[in-house]
């Protein structure tokens, strides 16, 4: 039993984040010391403990809400956000510490993953179903998972092979026309190995538009997603590795001619192939002093041809990534883990654009390997003290040779409160046209310049408070991080609005987050939770230093979960309050507004819960708030004076759901 434990914390530590989570041991934890069983209670999203400012949303949490993808996962979470990005392809963009999704550096159960080309879909191939947690890490995270972590790191932990849940069903559909089936399946060969499919079918079907404008609210949206996964678990090896394949469509863009001088209507197209191939092993050298080795990798190929009205877009991307890592306990306090990895990145890519003077035609292809090494040391005072330091140098084949420094540090001088502090830098590659290939859904020129590679320092400092109150526990939490960038890709809407120009960062650019949260539980079986942000980004365009475009000033969220005491029911409820911001210039003889207002936007959710199956209804956005004007000039697509991607708020209305999980249990 104690070496079967060992071997559990050492590939919790080798394979996953390794960080113990913050939690009251009065009411979360039941230890029975006789047989050495422990019985938790789930807690739907925990803090970690370690000297890294992160949390952990757990599966309960994600049952809250629809949770149809990754992107869908953070309704009810104060700290990330999610929006569209235009209105003419789907594309969503996730938001963290007031800076876009390229920044946060995205993991698959801890390896590098959605890079480049898949990085504007990324969010919509995790279904969520497959998922039993996520992680979420800000400002300059862990130097072992890379350099790329600058506002932070967004890790997906999928259902394992191993677990004891054998066939589950879930089937979901929307009145906004969407329907959803997915199926997990575990099976035991013996005690030692074990197999896991994960298939997963949508398909968009709507076409509304109700603005009218004659562009669909959102495109069509057919998916298949299929995921084979595999563990062997011995004495002091163990392997985990797996292959998947997404195929996708995105049709989209007018149902109707909007104007009768229109000479065809505009479409937009995305079609979509992606195969993704992983493997880790883990070594244990010396249990007692948890001496280990482990061997990571995977590889992918994107390959993506998209249409947008007379622009066309093809890339074919290929990713290898690699590590290999050692990690010991020196003593009880002192824990060291070195490593070195590789990267490879090969992009090639073709636009073509349909003109009065024939069709113009631009080609790149680019290869970039990464070789880095890097070592890591944590201190522990019993757990009054820990503080990790890591230093990495890369060797970049296009950028020459730069080192990434991080430093956090936790101090909890009591068990009710504790206090975090990080510094570190950040490094990226910037894939400028294949990250961002939905702007070309505007009739402006696109201009990209010869990019630099990005870097940016994080600085960060949160704490968390326990407080007693009326025979329970008020948790309060506070942070404020700072962002500044030395070396930034640079979209730029505002110096010329003919233009979108992606270019070198030109004088300052940062971000100031500071957020609050609370969480109490009224009641039992209630919890209420509050959290309030406020955004201070600013970036140098043309000379001038602005405010950054399309970004909410502020965010204030209240979330209400009840389940019954028999656990049978369960009512969940979320309020959104996104503040407003600046919209900028733009070519339409219309006259468009300089900046929107704050809206809000209300979620519910109830779920009935049965012994092998739950069914749940609810409601997005009930408050039916959207974006008036969500695509510029859509009279007349094929005008300079066309934009669909001036997106800040909501493009669809109030959206109703509902779905059944089965749970047929282990096979």
């Amino acid at each position: 039993m104690k070496r079967i434990l060992t071997i559990i914390v050492v590939i919790q530590g080798l394979l996953g984040y390794g960080q113990v989570v913050d939690s009251l041991p009065s009411d979360t934890m039941l230890h029975r010391l006789a047989d050495v069983t422990v019985v938790s209670r789930h807690i739907a999203t925990r803090r970690v403990s370690g000297a890294v400012n992160g949390m952990v949303i757990g599966r309960e949490e994600l049952f809250r809400a629809a949770c149809c993808n990754l992107g869908e996962s953070f309704t009810t979470n104060p700290s990330v956000d999610v929006n569209y990005s235009d209105a003419a392809t789907g594309a969503k963009q996730i938001r963290l510490l007031g800076l876009s999704g390229t920044y946060v550096q995205m993991l698959t159960e801890n390896l590098p993953n959605f890079r480049g080309a898949a990085a504007p879909y990324a969010l919509d191939y995790v279904p969520g179903p497959w998922m039993s947690s996520i992680q979420v890490s800000k400002g300059a995270s862990s130097v072992r998972n890379g350099y790329e972590s600058i506002t932070g790191q967004i890790d997906v932990e999928y259902l394992k092979p191993d677990d004891d849940q054998g066939l589950t069903l879930n089937v979901f559909g929307s009145s906004m026309g969407r329907m959803e089936a997915n199926a997990d399946v575990n099976m035991h060969m013996g005690s030692r190995l074990s197999t896991e499919v994960l298939a997963h079918f949508q398909d968009d079907y709507g076409h509304h538009d109700v603005n009218h404008d004659g562009f669909m609210d959102q495109p069509d949206v057919r998916q298949w997603n299929l995921q084979n996964r595999w563990k062997w678990r011995g004495d002091r090896y163990l392997f985990h590795g797996g292959l998947s394949i997404i195929k996708e469509n995105r049709d989209g863009g007018q149902k109707r001619h909007a104007s009768p001088a229109a000479p065809h209507l505009y479409k937009t197209e995305v079609e979509t192939d992606r195969y993704e191939l992983y493997m880790k092993h883990a070594y244990i050298l010396n249990a007692e002093h948890g001496t280990n080795i482990a061997v990571m990798g995977n590889a992918s190929m994107h390959l993506a041809d998209a249409a947008y009205g007379h622009k066309e877009y093809d890339v074919n991307e290929k990713n290898v990534y690699a590590q290999m890592l050692f990690e010991t306990n020196l003593t009880e306090r002192h824990n060291l883990s070195a490593g070195f990895s590789l990267n490879y990145d090969y992009l090639r890519q073709e636009a073509r654009v349909q003109g009065v003077q024939g069709v113009q035609e631009a080609r790149d292809k680019s290869r970039e390997t990464t070789p880095g090494v890097y070592m890591q040391y944590t201190y522990n005072l019993d757990s009054r003290l820990t503080a990790m330091a890591g230093i990495r140098a890369d060797h970049s084949s296009i950028y020459g040779t730069f080192v990434t420094p991080r430093f956090h540090v936790k101090i909890k001088p009591y068990e009710t409160f504790s206090m975090r502090l990080s510094a570190g830098k950040g490094y990226r590659t910037p894939h400028a046209l294949a990250e961002n290939n939905n702007l070309m859904a505007s009739g402006r020129a696109l201009v990209i310049d010869d990019l630099k590679q990005e870097s940016a320092w994080n600085y960060g400092i949160s704490s968390s408070v326990y407080i007693p109150l009326f025979g329970k526990t008020l948790k309060l939490n506070a942070e404020y991080y700072y962002t500044h960038f030395s070396h930034q890709a640079v979209i730029d809407y505002d110096t010329d609005p003919s233009q979108i120009h992606i270019t070198n960062l030109k004088g300052r650019s940062y971000s100031n987050t500071f957020q609050v949260d609370m969480s109490y539980p009224i009641v039992s079986g209630l919890e209420i939770t509050a959290a309030w942000r406020w955004n201070n980004v600013k970036c140098t365009y043309g000379g001038k230093l602005m405010e950054k475009p399309l970004t909410s000033r502020y965010k204030g969220l209240v979330t209400a979960s009840y389940k019954t005491p028999l656990g049978l029911w369960q009512f969940d409820a979320t309020l959104q309050l996104n503040g407003g911001g600046r919209i900028p210039a733009t070519l339409s003889t219309v006259a468009t507004p300089k900046s929107f207002h704050a809206y809000e936007q209300l979620s519910a959710q109830v779920t009935r819960w049965f012994r092998h199956f739950s069914v749940y209804i609810g409601g997005e956005n009930l408050t039916g708030f959207r974006q008036k004007q969500t695509v510029i000039n859509a009279a007349d697509p094929w005008s300079d004076a066309f934009d669909a991607t001036m997106i800040w708020g909501p493009v669809q209305g109030t959206m109703v759901y509902a779905g059944v999980r089965v749970n047929i249990g282990r096979l």
